[in-house]
């Protein structure tokens, strides 16, 4: 009986050690309500919205937080951990025996949620969203992981320390701000975006500051006086709580404005960089905490990441810092899904960061994004030598996590996604590590245009073609290899050594001679910077902008005869086509930069419906008729191409049914004039 004892105050010590040294200190649950009004999914049942504030403490000290930036200068509370919170939302089962054992992790983009839209889209016209997720049974969370975001519109914050010199000093250091507008305005935020705080300047970087304008990213910068713009600093809103950390709105004020497509760069000495890198932590270990039977709910089996653009960035960095094992070195995602992300990490942990940054062959194009590495699997760095993989190389197998990386064929043009299958050169085909598929969607752009398409600032029709039927049958796929094991299908992306990955100025060789479309001549090429001695070591840049010292190869689709892709993943519209799909668009000349790309967006250029209008016009590509003849062709090769993706695992079934069902408004390009 005494050992019997004995061993029970050895494990109630145990378990309270463990709850003291717990990263997630407190679920503060604010609001507790039915998901859509307690209708039933199937059978996972009703559903519930979670939705609060996670309270965290971190050891900086631990092997698993050294390589967040700053750290190491935050505050710290008398045990010497350091404090930190985020918004947080949870979507679950009502009756959590009903889910199917899976948490879904959507990295917020810039505050807000994806998943829903990605997954759920919507079936025949009028048809409400499907909800595949819940259907599924899936736990979807989110949480706060950006610092310089501003309370508003239900954006999810994080809010984290701000990082001091010694004796509590103030750490300065330069930041740079690039402005860019699509339309005349009188101020804009340094952010360049609505609704992002920036770093205010010290009085010598107020005083001092360097604003310069330019056309074109490789254009001289022209100074600007000092007298012609001033700076404007706003209050933070009130975000419902402790707003530590989170930064104030700075605009600054140009004399006769702001003109469109011009880039605009200011630079002055900051104050005040906040611990941003705790982002990472606030999304392990929430996940982690979940896991293990959290927020007043069950342990979850298997935990999936899924982030789209930045926030596929933000996996892919978060993958190769090595944040996917918690401070008790439990994986945290069994599976990573980073869509649309290219071959991008992030300015995501670094001294002043500005995390929603991005690269682009027009604008952000110097920002620390697009960089090494590129590749989850080894690869040399030609400007370096360094070698590294996104995938941390020290661990087994066995220890990482299963990755689907899918990007669109705007990846290719916008966001050097020719870079996540070759080497940092664009020379040879990379090895793809066994955990990890790469599937390349051909003929589609960023996020799917509506339809019908737009055109906005762009020369052509924005992209309508849609992919997101795909990730659900693909979030499907990754979820049985996680739970028993199940293969999914190989990976399908163009190759060098089939042909079917080309050099952009090939492209402009081969794509068809359309009358009154402009091939693209531009490409975002990620450049090989120098931001200072301690940028890699560190987080910390001293050097803006950054000496461009090379720059890496990207590589784009080969075109085929009507300027698709060819050696990609083709969705069905794409497949069967009506138009010519592209991953590209250009700029008009009311927009400015004229024939600069139009960041992430492609392009939808119909076909001719006649043989006669083809000639009359003069457009290489053949037309609709001497394509298919009649709509019951047409009808039969798009069934096909249904049932094709069906059988190779990219198309649940019932997708398939819809999209088959929605070919009924295609009749008219086939109706006798």
């Amino acid at each position: 009986m005494r050992i019997r004892a004995l061993l029970t105050l050895f494990l109630l010590a145990l378990n309270l050690m463990t709850s003291l040294r717990a990263e997630v200190v407190r679920v503060e649950v604010r609001s507790r309500s039915p998901f859509r009004d307690g209708i039933e999914f199937g059978a996972a049942g009703a559903y519930e919205s979670l939705s609060g504030i996670v309270h965290y403490a971190v050891d900086p000290l631990h092997e698993r937080n050294r390589g967040i930036v700053d750290l190491d200068r935050a505050p710290r509370r008398s045990d010497g951990r350091v404090e930190f919170s985020a918004d947080f939302q949870i979507l679950r089962p009502a009756d959590p025996r009903r889910g199917n054992g899976a948490l879904l992790y959507d990295v917020n983009n810039r505050g807000n949620r994806l998943a829903l839209g990605f997954f759920h889209g919507v079936g025949e016209k009028g048809d409400p969203p499907q909800f595949f997720l819940m259907h599924s049974g899936f736990t979807v969370v989110w949480c706060g992981w950006i610092g310089e975001l501003l309370p508003g519109n239900d954006r999810l914050l994080l809010r984290a320390p701000i990082a001091t010199a010694e004796g509590g000093e103030p750490i300065v250091g330069p930041a740079r701000f690039e402005i860019v507008t699509d339309n005349p305005a009188e101020t804009m935020p340094l952010s360049r975006r609505d609704g992002h705080g920036s770093y205010a300047p010290t009085a010598r970087g107020d005083a001092e500051g360097r604003l310069t304008w330019r056309l074109r990213e490789g254009d001289p910068r022209i100074p600007i006086p000092r007298a012609q713009w001033s700076l404007e600093k706003l209050a933070v809103p009130d975000a419902g709580g402790s707003v530590a950390g989170t930064l104030g709105q700075i605009r600054l004020r140009l004399a006769g404005g702001f003109e469109p497509g011009y880039l605009y760069e200011l630079i002055y000495e900051a104050q005040g960089p906040i611990v941003q890198g705790l982002g990472y932590a606030a999304v392990r270990d929430l996940v982690s905490h979940l896991r293990r039977g959290g927020a007043e709910g069950p342990a979850i089996p298997r935990a999936i990441g899924f982030g789209v653009s930045q926030s596929g960035r933000f996996l892919r960095n978060f993958l190769h810092l090595g944040f996917n094992f918690d401070e008790g070195g439990r994986k945290v995602f069994d599976a990573l899904m980073p869509h649309v992300a290219g071959g991008g990490l992030g300015f995501f942990n670094h001294r002043f960061a500005q995390p929603t940054r991005h690269n682009a062959q027009h604008e952000e194009h110097l920002y620390p994004a697009d960089r090494f590495p590129f590749t989850y699997g080894e690869s040399v760095d030609p400007y370096g030598g360094r070698i590294d993989s996104v995938l941390p190389r020290h661990l087994s197998a066995e220890s990482l996590p299963f990755v689907f990386h899918t990007q669109s064929a705007a990846e290719y043009w916008h966001r050097s996604g020719s870079l996540v299958h070759t080497d940092p050169l664009g020379r040879r085909d990379a090895a793809i590590p066994e955990r990890v598929r790469v599937y390349a969607f051909g003929g589609t752009q960023h996020g799917p245009a509506g339809n019908p398409p737009s055109r906005g600032i762009a020369q052509n029709l924005h992209n309508p073609g849609d992919y997101r039927p795909v990730l659900r049958a693909l979030l499907a796929a990754l979820d049985a290899w996680v739970k028993d094991g199940t293969a999914p299908p190989p990976s399908v992306y163009p190759r060098i050594d089939g042909g079917t990955l080309i050099e952009p100025s090939r492209y402009v060789s081969e794509f068809p001679a359309i009358p009154g479309v402009r091939p693209p001549e531009a490409i975002q090429r990620p450049p090989a910077s120098d931001f200072g001695p301690e940028f890699h070591s560190k987080g910390i840049i001293s050097i803006e902008p950054p000496r461009v010292t090379g720059a890496y190869g990207v590589l784009v689709p080969r075109p085929d005869r009507l300027g698709n892709d060819t050696g990609t993943l083709l969705v069905p519209d794409v497949a069967v086509p009506v138009a010519t799909y592209t991953g590209w668009n250009l700029r008009t000349r009311t927009a400015g930069a004229e024939n600069q790309l139009v960041s992430l967006v492609g392009s939808y250029i119909p076909l001719a419906r006649t043989r006669t209008e083809r000639e009359a016009s003069g457009d290489p590509r053949p037309s609709v008729e001497e394509l298919y003849g009649s709509y019951e062709e047409y009808l039969k090769r798009y069934r096909a191409a249904c049932e094709t993706l069906v059988a190779r695992k990219f198309l649940l079934e019932a997708d398939a049914e819809k999209l088959i069902r929605s070919r009924e408004e295609m009749q008219s390009l086939f109706a006798a004039r």
